[in-house]
């Protein structure tokens, strides 16, 4: 182990190779042998978050090679950063948010491609457009019932009823996304899917996309011409309730500070949120909520000694800012030590398990770990 790693009070693996091979599992499971079809839909990644966390400068490398070519990320400043580090001549990074007011020409020197979510947004672009005498590309985002980002009916209808608003424009690609995916059997996921039809038919004939991590799932109806995963490249689970058709990506491990034993009855931590019901062992860990290890969990989660995976581990008392405890009790003593490494997640506790003790979803526990653990990034060739 390196000296740095020694350092650190928790180590925070991440499994390039994993996220590559969960993005070639998206591209087989868009695939579907027995429709006849010159074409089939295209992946693309979400990076945005820095690749939710997991920093986009080495994770984007990855996906290309993997075959990705498409990039989405939030704003205008990750876009600039994720450029370098994007090498194919082919791939383009597009801007969700699209250009933030008076920076339409700054996103175009950047070399990105802007989301056009408003009339307010259409309009900065199509001037630039007029400005420079050329067609600027752009993914137009309609409103198919999320109320949150995209131009809605009204507006959608307004572009059908004058196309020279959109003069200047390239479309290269039409998309809404979906509330509720990761709820299948819930209506308004058809309900999209038919409003998107319909709005996307009263613009320009492009590609269309609807579906990210869990839209991919509900079907090929939801498929179009484009998939935008995102959690599910990370391992997030993208099939709530059923199995995990994507392999763990990360591994979190947290140092031993200390080991002490308690009577029963002593409490534990602020607050005194935890009373030892019987004579306790318990070890102090290197991490907390400073770490993005959510306070929620308090109480909540279990951690696991490697080398007793059988054997969990409960969280107790409340996660401080840079430790929490775990009872080892159960465990034989003297097995472990200050310095040993315990998972908090990992082979034996999956991240959606974590997430779910903190009460939150795969998707906030991953892109909160923060910048203070030791990071080590794999790659098995």
């Amino acid at each position: 182990m390196s000296v740095a790693a020694q350092w650190a009070g928790g180590i925070l693996n991440i499994d390039l190779q994993a996220i590559a091979e969960n993005y070639r599992t998206l591209c087989q499971t868009i695939r579907q042998p027995d429709v006849l079809s010159a074409s089939h839909p295209l992946c693309a990644a979400a990076v945005k978050a820095d690749a939710y966390g997991l920093d986009a400068s080495l994770v984007a490398p990855v996906l290309e090679d993997a075959g990705c070519r498409h990039f989405f990320v939030a704003h205008l400043a990750e876009g600039v950063a994720l450029k370098p580090s994007v090498k194919n001549p082919e791939s383009l990074i597009f801007v969700l948010h699209g250009p933030p007011p008076g920076t339409a020409r700054d996103l175009l020197e950047a070399g990105l491609v802007p989301v056009i979510n408003s009339m307010e947004q259409l309009t900065e672009w199509r001037a630039l457009s007029h400005e420079l005498e050329r067609r600027l590309p752009a993914v137009l985002q309609v409103d198919s019932g999320m109320a949150r980002f995209g131009m809605n009916a009204d507006e959608v209808s307004k572009i059908a009823a004058d196309p020279t608003l959109l003069d200047g424009i390239e479309t290269v690609l039409v998309m809404s996304h979906l509330a509720c995916a990761d709820t299948p059997e819930v209506r308004s996921n058809r309900a999209q899917l038919e409003e998107f039809k319909r709005l996307s038919a009263l613009l320009p004939k492009a590609p269309r996309s609807l579906a990210a991590s869990s839209g991919i799932f509900l079907g090929p109806d939801w498929h179009f011409d484009l998939v935008r995963p995102g959690a599910a490249l990370y391992g997030v689970n993208p099939t709530p309730g059923k199995p995990n058709p994507v392999k763990p990506v990360i591994r979190l491990q947290a140092r031993v500070i200390q080991t002490r034993s308690i009577p029963e009855g002593q409490a534990v931590g602020y607050g005194g949120y935890f009373i030892a019901p019987r004579p306790s062992r318990i070890a102090l860990l290197g991490i907390g909520y400073g770490d993005g290890f959510l306070r929620s969990i308090s109480g909540q989660g279990t951690a696991i000694l490697p080398s007793q995976p059988d054997i969990p581990l409960p969280v107790i008392g409340r996660v401080s800012m840079d430790s929490l405890a775990v009872d080892v009790t159960d465990l034989p003593e003297g097995s472990v030590r200050p310095g040993d490494l315990i998972d908090l997640i990992g082979p034996h506790n999956t991240l959606d398990a974590a997430a779910t003790a903190a009460g939150t979803i795969g998707y906030e526990f991953l892109t909160d770990l923060g910048r203070r653990y030791h990071r080590t990034y794999t790659r098995n060739q």
